[in-house]
C-alpha cells in the first residue's frame, strides 16, 4: 500500500507495522530511478506500507529525520527506525530489511 503524506498523521502512519518511507524530489534523477522498485515491493509485500515524503513540499519533515540527500529510505517496525539507506537501493536489500 503506497501512501502520499500527509503531515499531520505522519507519526501515526509509521506507528504499526512495516513502513518504508521514501524521501524523494520530483526533478531528482534517482527518484525517479526508485519508484518503479518501491511500487514493485508494495505490490508484492501486502504488509509493507510506503509512504512517499517530497522533501520540497515537507521539509519539516525530511529536516525532522536529517534528510540531506536524496532519495533517502527509512523503514520503520512499530514506530521504530530500523534501517535507513541513501541513494539508488536495489529491491533485493529493501526486501532483506523486511524479513
Amino acid at each position: 500500500m503506497i501512501i502520499e503524506l500527509k503531515e499531520e498523521n505522519f507519526l501515526e502512519e509509521i506507528k504499526k507495522g512495516k513502513v518504508l518511507v521514501d524521501f524523494y524530489a520530483t526533478w531528482c534523477g534517482p527518484c525517479k530511478m526508485m519508484h518503479p522498485v518501491i511500487d514493485q515491493l508494495a505490490e508484492e509485500h501486502k504488509d509493507l506500507k510506503v509512504i512517499k515524503v517530497d522533501v520540497d513540499q515537507h521539509e519539516d519533515i525530511a529536516m525532522d529525520y536529517g534528510i540531506m540527500s536524496i532519495p533517502t529510505l527509512i523503514f520503520f517496525e512499530n514506530g521504530e527506525e530500523k534501517t535507513k539507506n541513501i541513494g539508488f537501493t536495489p529491491k533485493e536489500k529493501i526486501e532483506s530489511w523486511l524479513k
